[in-house]
């Protein structure tokens, strides 16, 4: 006997809910979660998906009438909700409202189990497909030598080649708070040598006894 899980998680409690029993086309699908549920794991074929969504499903749909629409998005018509649910267990389908504002609410025949993996794994490549812009920082003094100067344009460089926006900091100390005119000097020969792969977002700015610019990279 096959068995597929889904657990539904809300403030309240934690329930686990059979969801199919049995195999071929007359086996019985339930998915038993009020409209506040999420479903926060979906299990198909050995793999977890985790992955968060609001749906009335079965049995949780007690609307007087529904419009329903079928697996490749025929209109099946408006009848009640208990009909639309003896068409879902007949073809061994969840009955899912899709559209609860619409009057009657709109209601389509699915496997929601094996819909919810599928947008878990669209999800999942999406996310592994996103790159995250950071924020680098890159921090000087105003008497910074030419090695150590070398050493952080490069970090930067690489930090930009990566996609990533940089901070570049001077710390003013003591007495050097005279001569902000070095620091200014200094970002500027260090936005020079990286304007082949980068624009500045933020020219040099003092604000307290730090002065910054900001670098992003070029398109």
């Amino acid at each position: 006997m096959a068995k597929r899980l889904t657990t539904l998680t809300n403030s309240a409690h934690i329930g686990r809910f059979l969801c199919c029993f049995g195999t071929g086309a007359g086996c019985i699908r339930r998915f038993c979660c009020a409209a506040n549920h999420q479903v926060s794991s979906v299990s198909l074929g050995g793999a977890s998906v985790i992955s968060s969504v609001t749906h009335q499903l079965n049995e949780d749909i007690r609307d007087k009438e529904v419009r329903l629409i079928g697996t490749d998005g025929e209109q099946l018509g408006i009848m009640s909700s208990e009909k639309a649910l003896a068409i879902a267990d007949e073809k061994g389908l969840d009955l899912v409202k899709i559209s609860p504002q619409a009057t009657p609410p709109v209601c389509k025949l699915m496997d929601y189990g094996k819909f919810r993996f599928e947008q878990g794994k669209r999800e999942k490549e999406a996310r592994k497909n996103q790159h995250v812009v950071e924020i680098k920082e890159i921090r000087m003094s105003p008497g910074i030598d030419i090695g150590d100067f070398n050493v952080k344009l490069k970090n930067a460089q690489k930090f930009l080649t990566d996609g990533n926006r940089v901070k570049v900091s001077v710390r003013f100390r003591g007495r050097e708070m005279a001569h902000t005119d070095i620091g200014k000097k200094l970002l500027d020969k260090f936005a020079e040598q990286c304007a082949e792969i980068a624009n500045v977002d933020k020219g040099a700015k003092l604000e307290g006894r730090n002065m910054s610019m900001f670098l992003s990279p070029k398109k």
